[in-house]
């Protein structure tokens, strides 16, 4: 299979394939959808490849920050939020002429097979679960389809499908060798 590149350059000038004027990723947000729209299709995946390049080494580059960052200051922010007497949240202190912002978020999960006993007790008790508990009932759409017909019917009513995000890659085709 030929490489992305060479997709490109198998007529004219392998180091320009197009005009010198031809817009950039840097120029994108400066252009219209509709102009980014108008733009051959091989420009147009280049410019697809290109930002992905970009995004791929961004995320990259912020983990390699973010992890440098931990390394300099995680154990001053986890002494700064033992003395306030807290485990998590967000503490302040001065590096030089700047403040750090430390910022451990709370992250909870909850058992809910030991919740759904706890509402039936509450529930049990005389009392409303729903004082205490928000209830979300879902159905995964993979067992959704597996049920017969019969039994889908009389969920269809509470079903409401909404699209996703559309996803367009622009991929070259494959040529014969």
């Amino acid at each position: 299979m030929a490489t992305f590149h060479d997709f490109f350059t198998t007529s004219g000038d392998p180091f320009m394939p197009f005009p010198a004027n031809t817009p950039t990723v840097d120029d994108l947000p400066s252009l219209s959808l509709q102009d980014i729209a108008l733009l051959p299709v091989e420009l147009l995946a280049l410019l697809q490849r290109d930002v992905d390049e970009r995004l791929k080494r961004d995320k990259a580059a912020k983990a390699r920050l973010d992890g440098a960052l931990a390394v300099r200051y995680a154990i001053r922010a986890a002494e700064e939020r033992q003395a306030a007497g807290k485990d998590t949240g967000t503490v302040r202190f001065d590096d030089g002429d700047f403040t750090v912002v430390a910022d451990l978020p709370k992250r909870v999960d909850w058992d809910q097979d030991r919740l759904a006993a706890m509402a039936e007790r509450i529930r049990a008790a005389a009392d409303d679960p729903a004082q205490y508990l928000d209830t979300a009932f879902r159905v995964p759409e993979r067992k959704y389809a597996a049920w017969p017909d019969a039994i889908r019917a009389g969920f269809e009513p509470a079903r409401t499908v909404r699209p996703g995000t559309l996803k367009i890659e622009i991929v070259p085709q494959e040529r014969d060798q």
